[in-house]
């Protein structure tokens, strides 16, 4: 409780006083634009007062932040003339090197950004999800299915020490299902996010440090109730979720719903309140919906969990290849695509429906997702 109340308070004064306002709320979602130099202090500091100090967001929209902001600051250190073209491509190079650094991968780096960006608009996801669909379909020819082993075909993937699961049609089945649930609620907990930023807006300093301190409250009655620690609600999950998959079976039932409810609480108000991404929660509730749902007939718990993670980072995101990518990382194998396009494309879709039945209200300090556009409209600096 005392530590949110610091991250809200310094966060709230930072976003009302310095340059840039901390940097864009993170239920705009991530932002491709370059950052101004002169609002880097603020970026920094507003993510050094948040995520440390138990906000439910990562790291990767302020360090995208840092990385486009740097680019730029060397460029006016230089001296070199700048265009409107070499800002953009100047902007992108530095968020991409940050993206990169994140996840220790530069593909995800190159993809996620052509889809924040946009580039392409509504045309490259009327072609690009089909294809990606279709590509997961026609996988399941090499992968096998079930008694099926599939066919054999030269890969440049790895042999790991221990194989993950074979797939079989009840992994399959259960996907659509979970894909289609976790969008249907996860959802909701992004349109809370901007509600909240909306709420924030009128009185930025008192109201932040008010989401701040709820949010600090589902972490200690998480902790109360179940005897975990209150950092599973609190901060991103990203040390968490390697504990949940090395060890699924640590967490009860109960402890695994109450950890769904209370953090996707947390989560949405840190989104509209303190400065951070948003992947990192999106990926572990993912995973601890996938361990809560891995008891039913014929799942594992890693298809489980590759079915979550997909769908509720496609779902948050609105990124549906990056998240197959993101979760192909995480696993370390690819045994796992077919499920992770199949519950990707299903929730992008589900929330694209959505998105399109809700009036979405305006966020603050960010630019709305447009539906289709797989993210935020670049801008300038925040």
């Amino acid at each position: 409780m005392p530590l949110l109340l610091i991250a809200g308070i310094l966060v709230g004064l930072i976003a009302t006083r310095m340059t840039g306002g901390g940097g864009h709320i993170p239920a705009g979602g991530l932002h491709a634009g370059a950052t101004h130099p002169a609002s880097l202090p603020g970026v920094v500091l507003a993510a050094a007062a948040s995520l440390p100090l138990g906000a439910v967001l990562g790291p990767e929209a302020p360090l995208i932040a840092l990385g486009g902001g740097l680019a730029l600051l060397f460029r006016k250190l230089t001296r070199i003339p700048g265009t409107p073209q070499t800002t953009a491509l100047l902007g992108a190079a530095g968020a991409a090197a940050a993206i990169a650094a994140i996840f220790g991968n530069p593909l995800i780096a190159a993809v996620l950004l052509i889809e924040v960006s946009g580039i392409g608009g509504p045309q490259l996801f009327a072609v690009m999800l089909p294809a990606l669909l279709s590509s997961g379909i026609g996988d399941l020819i090499f992968t096998g299915i079930g008694h099926w082993t599939g066919l054999e075909t030269g890969s440049l993937s790895l042999t790991l020490p221990t194989p993950l699961p074979h797939l079989d049609p009840a992994d399959v089945l259960w996907t659509v299902l979970i894909a289609l649930v976790l969008a249907l609620l996860l959802h909701p907990v992004m349109a809370a996010g901007r509600r909240v930023a909306a709420f924030v807006s009128a009185r930025v300093l008192p109201r932040t440090v008010l989401c701040a301190l709820g949010a600090a409250a589902c972490a200690a009655l998480y902790a109360l109730t179940t005897g975990h620690t209150p950092a599973d609600v609190a901060l991103s999950g990203q040390v968490t979720l390697g504990e949940l998959a090395a060890n699924p079976y640590a967490w009860s039932t109960g402890a695994l719903i109450a950890i769904l409810v209370l953090k996707s609480i947390a989560y949405a108000l840190c989104l509209g309140s303190l400065r951070g991404g948003a992947i990192f929660p999106a990926l572990f509730l993912g995973a601890a919906a996938g361990v809560l749902l891995a008891p039913l007939p014929g799942l594992g718990a890693v298809p489980a969990m590759a079915a979550g993670m997909a769908a509720s980072t496609a779902s948050i995101m609105r990124l549906p290849v990056s998240s197959v990518l993101l979760v192909v990382l995480l696993l370390g194998s690819s045994a796992m695509i077919p499920i992770a396009i199949l519950a990707a494309v299903l929730a992008f879709i589900t929330t694209e429906l959505l998105s399109a039945r809700t009036a979405q209200p305006a966020t603050p300090h960010a630019e709305q997702t447009a539906p289709g556009a797989g993210g935020p409209k670049a801008t300038g600096a925040p």
